[in-house]
């Protein structure tokens, strides 16, 4: 009998088994068409391993919930699951089920793991120590410029021809082969290795191996990994006869088994893999094979519907249970006010008390705000308020903040921690009533803005060189009526107040960029500036103090485009009623307040290797919050604008900066050519005295 425990697995097991099944009675139908079709059969026989059906039938499950319309009775679906899962807890009839494991499953089921991790740990390992030496091989090769699409290299191991590599793939040649094979020979040989290339053999083969190290103990993982290495190389036959003739490429197969030993690995795709006698009759014989019909593409479609279509029906025909289930269980209500103290001991209490004020939005989500109460700074709005099960999630972009937190049976308290800057504190919040909550301090009355229309000038700057012994990170800054700039060169000015990137700038001499300055200055007319006016007031400055002028051309130049990606932004609008935005950069961890996308793509090309182009035609201001893994190569700035990347914390379980910029905002950030504005510098001097 097989423990409850396990049910799950053997069911999976079952599923994956049938639909393996299927395929190779599918594959014996296209016997006689191209291998690449049988090939991909296979493939999907083995990609079945790592998809239950049970995932499936979720989808179908979360799709009848918010159906209105409930399915007649039938016979069908209940045929269907019990082919689906044939396993299922035996339970006497009018027994009560508890939660709790008998004495013989908590003695097997421990076993069975063990026994499972270290068959895998096995597997893997052997796997691991092949790796590194293909890759002690590829390290001390030598390149060989044979100009065919991908890196070649020639090394000193006796190892056959073969492609390493997954994503960035390099051609591995032993040292002499185009000695030992006639000119046609390697050419054919070579044309292998390239189709191996273009079908991506390399990863689909890895996804494979990660099949036969989960499911090591199933025998018909092995047996589909030998199916797939035979078509994988009967395809790449196919193709490369095509364009080579058979006897040359024949006798360069025997000859590279004869000189070469087998690649180690089956992700590394060399040309002697599956059945070689069976190879080389083959492709001796040249049998034409013939493409799939339309009736074969269309029940192969058919087929591919309905191993999809089934388990989720299922799961639409049980929602109305799941649905009840749901029904059943009362829903705690969160609205209200939570607040909390978060011990810090730099804080002048040693605590920072904490209020989340959550509120009904549209269609029944929630809608939260941040509030610190001993600091009078405006509420910051969530962007999201996650609920799953007694789990909740708030996200606050403005500052880079989350609360996770789990809910007590009462919804009275919130056990958990806050996380900002990748540094966790624990942090409980309690559900109090009005007559309970914290008062909620009053924001500092908002500065006078300039007119909107006002152009205006400095009324008095002071312009110091920075303290070199002093370490500082350029900042631009506008508070109330006064405007500063710390630690930036002519460079970083120009950049600022035009609004280009320093690869932009040409004709400036050498202290432009390394001379930094300290500038404290205030508005004529009073008022505090909006961005633009900053930028205005840096412009005449430029002028009169450094007696900078300068022309605008224009030029093609390699930019990164910013766009909307397919499914849209996502973004929170910002509640703030300042224009001013925050924006100091920290790379791999960016909370941005308050920000058009335009100021943001300013920003971020400051810390790139060439201009970025707005393009996401996106108005207004945003909070968000943008985490990746520094990479040194985009931050090595013209100019040496760009700081050395620092990692925040879980760096390594972070995407890069453009993953992440799709992932986390819903934009796209690639690389292109665009006509852009080129400043060219006339003159420019050092600042005059204050």
């Amino acid at each position: 009998m097989i423990p409850n425990s396990l049910l799950p697995i053997a069911n999976h097991l079952w599923q994956s088994t049938l639909f393996a099944g299927i395929a190779g009675l599918l594959t014996l139908l296209l016997r006689n068409n191209r291998a690449h079709a049988r090939y991909c059969l296979w493939l999907a026989a083995s990609a079945k391993f790592l998809v239950p059906f049970s995932l499936l039938m979720l989808v179908g499950g979360l799709v009848g919930r918010h159906s209105m319309v409930l399915p007649a009775a039938t016979r069908v679906p209940v045929l269907v699951e019990q082919v689906n899962e044939p396993f299922v807890a035996q339970v006497p009839s009018g027994a009560v089920v508890m939660p709790h494991a008998s004495k013989s499953e908590t003695r097997v089921v421990p076993m069975v793991v063990a026994l499972w991790a270290i068959g895998c740990g096995a597997l893997v390992f052997s796997w691991w120590m092949r790796w590194r030496r293909m890759q002690v091989a590829v390290r001390v090769a030598s390149p060989v410029p044979l100009g065919i699409g991908i890196p070649a290299l020639s090394s000193a191991s006796i190892l056959e021809p073969g492609v390493f590599g997954v994503f960035s793939p390099v051609l591995l040649l032993p040292d002499g082969i185009g000695d030992r094979l006639a000119p046609a020979e390697l050419q054919a040989i070579l044309a292998h290795e390239l189709c191996h290339v273009r079908r991506r053999d390399n990863l689909a083969t890895l996804m494979h191996m990660v099949v036969e190290a989960v499911f090591w103990f199933h025998p018909l993982v092995w047996w589909l990994g030998a199916r797939l290495m035979d078509e994988r190389e009967r395809a790449c036959d196919e193709e490369v006869l095509r364009i080579s003739e058979a006897e040359a490429y024949a006798e360069g197969i025997l000859k590279v088994c004869e000189l070469y030993l087998h690649s180690p690995l089956k992700c590394v795709a060399g040309v002697t893999g599956a059945n070689l006698k069976k190879r080389i009759e083959a492709i001796m014989a040249n049998r034409p094979m013939r493409n799939l019909n339309l009736p074969k593409r269309v029940g192969l479609v058919l087929a591919a519907i309905l191993a999809i279509a089934i388990p989720v029906i299922l799961g639409i025909t049980n929602a109305p249970e799941l649905r009840a289930q749901a029904q059943a269980i009362p829903k705690q209500d969160l609205t209200g006010t939570w607040q909390g103290k978060l011990m810090a001991p730099q804080a002048p209490n040693g605590e920072i008390r904490i209020v989340f004020k959550i509120l009904k939005a549209d269609e029944g989500a929630l809608k939260a705000t941040f509030y610190m109460i001993d600091r009078p700074v405006p509420g910051l709005p969530a962007s999201a308020v996650a609920i799953q099960g007694s789990n909740v999630t708030i996200t606050i972009p403005g500052i880079g903040g989350t609360y996770e937190g789990k809910l007590d049976a009462d919804a009275i308290t919130l056990t958990g921690k806050w996380t900002a800057g990748g540094m966790p504190m624990p942090l409980t919040l309690t559900h109090v009533k009005d007559d309970a909550a914290w008062e909620i301090p009053k924001p500092p009355p908002a500065p006078r803005m300039m007119a909107a229309d006002a152009d205006p000038a400095f009324e008095v700057a002071t312009i110091k060189p920075s303290d070199p012994n002093r370490p500082g990170r350029r900042l631009f800054s506008i508070r109330s009526t006064e405007v500063t700039t710390v630690y930036t060169t002519v460079n970083d000015l120009i950049v600022f107040a035009y609004g280009v990137h320093a690869g932009q700038i040409s004709g400036a001499p050498a202290w432009v960029e390394s001379d930094k300055f300290d500038i404290t200055g205030k508005p004529e007319g009073g008022g505090q500036p909006n961005p633009n006016q900053f930028k205005t007031m840096l412009q005449k400055l430029l002028a009169n103090r450094f007696q900078l002028t300068l022309y605008r051309d224009k030029t093609q130049l390699t930019v990164y485009a910013l766009t909307v990606g397919k499914n849209g932004p996502k973004l929170t609008r910002s509640e703030a009623a300042s224009p001013i935005p925050n924006l100091i950069f920290r790379a791999g961890n960016w909370p941005v307040r308050n920000a058009t996308i335009e100021e943001f793509a300013g920003v971020m090309q400051a810390h790139l290797d060439r201009p970025v182009v707005d393009e996401t035609g996106l108005k207004g201001r945003f909070d968000f919050q943008l985490q990746w893994t520094p990479d040194e190569t985009p931050f090595a700035s013209p100019g040496g604008l760009a700081e050395p990347p620092k990692p925040p914390e879980r760096a390594n379980s972070l995407p890069d900066l453009f993953t992440a910029i799709q992932q986390q905002l819903g934009l796209k950030l690639e690389s292109t050519k665009a006509q852009v504005d080129v400043l060219v510098i006339d003159k420019v001097e050092k600042p005059s005295e204050n």
